[in-house]
C-alpha cells in the first residue's frame, strides 16, 4: 500500500464549452428577434415637391372624387362608365391628340377610378398623362 501523501490537483473550470453555448444562444436570439418597425406600413399619398409647376396650354383636367365621380375640365361627367368618360375626354381635348390629360384624384379615391381614367384616355388616343399633386407644405396644413 502506498501511504505517501498525494499531490492534490487544483480543480479547473473549462470555459470553452460554456462560451460555445453562449454564442449559439446569442445567434439564436439575434435571428429570432422581430423588428416591429419594419412590420408597419404607413402611406400618405399623394404629395410631391415641385419648385415650378409647368403650365400646359393644351390640358384636359380630369378630377376624381373620393366617391368615384368624374369631372372633365370642371364639367361633371354624367356616368361612371368607361365609354362615357372617353367621350367626355374627347370633347374636352381642344388640342386633339396633343392634349395632356392631368389626373387630379382625391387621396382616398379608389385606384380603379384612376385606372379607368387612364384607360379612357388611351381609348381616346390621348397618350400624354400626368398626375396632379399638392406640395408637402400644404399637405400638412389640411
Amino acid at each position: 500500500m502506498n501511504f505517501r501523501p498525494r499531490v492534490r490537483e487544483e480543480p479547473e473550470i473549462n470555459l470553452i464549452p460554456f462560451i460555445d453555448v453562449l454564442l449559439v444562444v446569442l445567434i439564436f436570439l439575434m435571428l429570432s428577434t422581430t423588428y416591429s418597425k419594419f412590420t408597419e406600413l404607413q402611406l400618405k399619398l399623394p404629395v410631391a415637391d415641385a419648385d415650378a409647376q409647368r403650365d400646359y396650354p393644351k390640358e384636359v383636367l380630369v378630377t376624381v372624387t373620393s366617391d368615384g365621380a368624374y369631372t372633365v375640365n370642371k364639367v361633371p361627367v354624367a356616368g361612371r362608365s368607361l365609354d362615357t368618360l372617353a367621350a367626355a375626354l374627347l370633347d374636352g381635348a381642344k388640342a386633339g391628340k396633343e392634349s395632356v390629360v392631368i389626373i387630379s384624384a382625391d387621396a382616398s379615391a379608389r385606384h380603379q377610378s384612376v385606372v379607368t381614367v387612364m384607360e379612357a384616355a388611351r381609348r381616346s388616343g390621348l397618350t400624354q398623362i400626368t398626375f396632379a399633386t399638392q406640395s408637402s407644405t400644404t399637405a400638412g396644413t389640411q
